[in-house]
């Protein structure tokens, strides 16, 4: 465990606002650094009298905490960190840092929102199923909160069509909830990314949960509500969305079902209304065409994506990356599946579906049913 993730906890550690402990991590070269600069940078950065006094006691880490973080599995990612997920910056309160398991790159690949309710009909089941499935199959990874219901359906339809799922906790990184979800827990840390922005250890409570909404909404380029009674925290979700300039679909039912009438009460507050997974998709493509600036300036790729470029107009620009290079040279005029381009590449999952929208937004690569080929 380096210096700055010790200091990283730290901060963690000493609660209270967010908003101050980030400002002190924009002024500082680090976490590590920040905790040197001492209590009246503290305070100048406008962390509260409790604060100040938590790290002014030089108390270590929990070890559950750095004992958690010595699994080469387990990353934390902070405010400071260039791997923190561009998306989630631009939400109204960010949060300090994310406790991940599994690959922390798939925080920055393009993902949908699918959330409802806990006890979904078996319409609202096969509904939610088949826009997860199909979210995967076209590359968009799938974003939930691991809830019974809706959230489960979700996170294991994409794990079953081979793609990208994202499980953001509202308890401790290492505290499944609920408990029936412990083994689904250890599928999407293993084959995807689970997120909290609670130390291990954290139990499952109710205030966590609105909180843990907005990274869901904050993570995805769209929120989708399949199933939703008027009260349920889908809602926030989708409320927390809109705040965050995302875009909002819920699916209609039947006025005789109360698992729609909170789809319908955001349909009448301007939810976009959506029948089929591709009208999504079609929806969300100027915001991947953001995205992908964003995972661009990351990878350092100078890749030109423009307008017309979302519009389907090719590019002819490469850039001079090996790795890049690498997938380019490892895909064919036939179409490969994922796990084919990950052995010929030795790249991992989340470089290779960076590398692979933006070939894709720049017109040199077809995605169809989870496969890639070079556009002809």
């Amino acid at each position: 465990m380096t210096p700055d993730d010790l200091a990283l906890l730290r901060l963690i550690d000493c609660g209270g606002a967010s908003a101050p402990r980030r400002r002190l991590l924009e002024r500082h070269a680090g976490p590590a650094a920040a905790l040197s600069a001492g209590p009246r940078a503290w305070r100048e950065a406008g962390l509260e009298p409790a604060q100040v006094r938590a790290l002014d006691a030089d108390t270590a880490p929990a070890p559950a905490h750095a004992d958690w973080l010595g699994d080469p599995r387990h990353r934390l990612v902070g405010w400071h960190d260039p791997d923190y997920p561009a998306l989630l910056r631009r939400i109204a309160s960010p949060p300090l840092a994310l406790f991940v398991a599994g690959d922390p790159g798939l925080l920055w690949h393009p993902a949908v929102a699918v959330v409802g309710t806990r006890a979904p009909t078996a319409g609202g089941r096969d509904q939610a199923r088949d826009f997860a499935r199909t979210f995967a199959t076209a590359g968009l990874g799938v974003c939930s909160g691991l809830a019974a219901g809706i959230d489960t359906i979700a996170h294991q339809a994409a794990l079953d069509a081979g793609g990208i799922t994202v499980a953001v906790l509202g308890s401790g990184i290492d505290v499944p909830y609920p408990r029936s979800n412990t083994g689904l827990h250890r599928a999407i840390a293993e084959h995807g990314a689970v997120v909290s922005e609670h130390p291990p250890g954290t139990g499952a409570r109710r205030e966590h949960f609105p909180a843990r909404n907005r990274i869901i909404a904050g993570l995805a380029l769209g929120t989708v509500v399949v199933e939703a009674a008027q009260r349920s925290g889908a809602l926030i979700t989708a409320r927390l969305a809109a705040d965050a300039g995302r875009e909002v679909f819920a699916l209609p039912g039947s006025i005789r079902n109360p698992m729609a009438r909170g789809c319908h009460r955001l349909l009448r507050d301007g939810a976009t209304l959506v029948e089929a997974p591709g009208e999504v998709t079609a929806a969300l493509a100027p915001l991947a065409a953001s995205l992908a600036e964003a995972l661009r300036n990351r990878l350092a790729a100078p890749i030109q994506v423009s307008a017309d470029l979302v519009r389907g107009s090719a590019g002819n620009t490469a850039p001079d990356d090996p790795d890049y290079h690498r997938l380019w040279s490892a895909l064919c005029h036939d179409p490969s599946p994922m796990d084919e381009l990950l052995e010929r590449t030795g790249l991992t999952t989340a470089e290779v579906s960076s590398m692979l929208l933006l070939m894709e937004l720049d017109g040199r690569v077809v995605h169809e049913h989870g496969r890639y080929s070079r556009k002809s």
